[in-house]
């Protein structure tokens, strides 16, 4: 191999990933993008459906395999201001007064803190197995299937030490005080 023939192979793109796989391996980020984009669970899926849609039907237009993930992202936000451009009001205020709506309650961000900080502290004190799975589970949002690969072991491997590991973690007497406090 010559030294350009080395040059253009290290400088190549990466491959375009197919539509199911790139789906498979994104869906749940894209899905928590939905999210915060719409109030309601159902219509979030509804929007990431459409945008996926749109991304389908554009895939083989699309060069660089780096560029998917804001492709879609645009689609997730003009399909939501097109629905909200489109939507109909249904709903007429009746009579002169209008209900208040209940206050939200209000959460301390200090108080978040501190559990989130209490939390992690416990996941610290799991053996590193478990702790990694449950990183993995929960922080890293991959399915059982996926954080058995990541680690080499079977599904029912991560399935029974995440039990394990949540088990410990709520017999932890740090986060039973904070949960006995709120």
């Amino acid at each position: 191999m010559t030294v350009t023939t080395m040059r253009r192979a290290s400088t190549a793109e990466p491959a375009q990933p197919t539509f199911t796989s790139y789906v498979a391996e994104r869906g749940p980020v894209l899905l928590r993008t939905a999210r915060s984009l719409t109030a309601n669970p159902a219509d979030a899926e509804d929007l990431l459906q459409t945008a996926l849609t749109k991304t389908y039907l554009a895939w083989d237009r699309i060069e660089d395999p780096r560029a998917v993930d804001g492709y879609v992202r645009r689609a997730l936000l003009n399909t939501r201001t097109s629905e909200w451009r489109r939507r109909r009001v249904d709903e007429f205020a009746a009579g002169d007064e209008l209900p208040e709506p209940d206050p939200l309650p209000v959460v301390d961000p200090a108080e978040r803190q501190a559990t989130h900080d209490a939390m992690w502290r416990a996941v610290l004190k799991l053996p590193a197995r478990q702790r990694a799975m449950v990183v993995l589970r929960y922080y890293e949002d991959l399915t059982e299937v996926q954080t058995a690969e990541v680690l080499g072991v079977s599904v029912g491997t991560v399935k029974s030490a995440v039990s394990r590991a949540l088990a410990k973690l709520r017999e932890d007497a740090a986060l039973e005080e904070l949960v006995t406090a709120a």
